[in-house]
């Protein structure tokens, strides 16, 4: 009951917001950091308009719902992603460098994306009406473009024949990990900050660690 009361005494400030000063593209980045840092859940309607500086009712007025909010975020930030995958995968020459370079991508991609990154690390983890729109629109795209570069090199034993989604988990996990940057600075507490550190350069030694296991050096590969 006071709860309410308070609520009902906050109403006519809800406006105090308007008229809307962010462009699109910042509404919908503030949106992603929102949500990756506090989960949908905890993701009030109320606590994006603050954040944004906008009325209670503009989400709802502007997008029709948070998860329809949420989903226009998602949509945002992985605009163009998997067409750069496929361009990459392009302009490889054989499935061994193909794999490789997709692998690479994808950890500096998750490296310099973090708040994407925790969003999906945190939805991968509930069976949801979100966890599918993940799946159709960045999930499936992209485990669909590099399984035959997968069936090709296990039909050559250059990769183990393992459950489809072990496999997923073996290239993706370390990936989703990037994000876990206060772990990291507790377990390197003498290093610089995570956040600080060169992205790409953390991105490639864990993707080359990876490989190593997961694609090793053929017995064909000579060294001097």
């Amino acid at each position: 009951m006071t709860d309410i009361t308070h609520d009902a005494k906050k109403s006519p400030t809800r406006g105090k917001y308007t008229p809307v000063e962010l462009d699109e593209s910042e509404i919908l980045r503030r949106g992603l950091e929102t949500f990756a840092e506090l989960g949908y859940a905890a993701t009030t309607v109320r606590e994006l308009a603050r954040r944004l500086r906008v009325s209670h009712n503009f989400i709802n007025d502007r997008y029709g719902s948070k998860e329809n909010f949420w989903r226009a975020v998602v949509d945002f930030a992985l605009l163009d992603v998997q067409s750069g995958f496929d361009r990459r995968m392009a302009e490889c020459h054989d499935d061994e460098e193909r794999l490789r370079n997709v692998i690479v991508q994808l950890y500096r991609l998750s490296a310099n994306a973090s708040a994407m990154n925790r969003l999906i690390a945190d939805e991968s983890t509930r069976d949801s009406s979100r966890l599918d729109h993940l799946h159709r629109r960045f999930v499936k795209p992209f485990w669909d473009s590099i399984e035959p570069t997968i069936d090709s090199l296990m039909a050559a034993g250059r990769i183990p024949r393992v459950p489809t989604h072990l496999l997923y988990f073996a290239v993706t996990g370390p990936a989703l990990a990037l994000a876990q940057d206060p772990i990291a600075d507790r377990l390197n507490p003498a290093a610089a900050p995570v956040a600080e550190q060169d992205r790409n350069s953390m991105a490639d030694t864990l993707s080359s660690i990876v490989l190593h296991g997961l694609l090793p050096p053929s017995q064909n590969d000579t060294t001097a």
